[in-house]
């Protein structure tokens, strides 16, 4: 009787452990989806506007190559969030891309800041975050 009462114990714990599993992969994909979104846009925004606008709207001024620059990371990064895990090469690159987006969100949030907007510096702060949970939640892609 004991071990019978054990063995479905064992059972019903692995099974909610594959469920459990299976709602956190689902939940990093979306994050996954809607973060790469998110920074496809505001790349997409840095790259094609001109400089001139760009830095218009910037809380302290950035200079205009750098402003490319980051554009350029952030459209990098939105397709290493997605492309190594969809295609299954390399996927040791989405948490890696996420690494790299964390330090963007960092640079966003203290330049936010330091412009004296500190009820808006929980945008990038907040958007990091989401990284930071992408690149914690994929680790283990680098061991398969």
């Amino acid at each position: 009787m004991r071990n019978t009462v054990s063995v479905q114990l064992t059972s019903g714990s692995a099974s909610s452990l594959t469920h459990r599993k299976r709602i956190l992969t689902s939940a990093l994909w979306i994050i996954q989806g809607l973060l790469a979104l998110l920074f496809l846009f505001a790349g997409s925004i840095k790259l094609i506007m001109p400089i001139e606008m760009l830095t218009a709207q910037m809380p302290l001024p950035l200079p205009g190559l750098f402003l490319r620059f980051i554009g350029t990371a952030e459209v990098a990064g939105a397709i290493g969030l997605i492309l190594p895990g969809l295609l299954r090469i390399r996927p040791i690159l989405t948490p890696l891309a996420a690494c790299g987006l964390v330090i963007i969100m960092i640079g966003a949030t203290v330049v936010t800041l330091a412009g004296g907007e500190g009820v808006s510096a929980l945008v990038p702060l907040m958007v990091g975050l989401l990284c930071t949970f992408v690149a914690y939640g994929r680790r283990s892609w680098g061991s398969a």
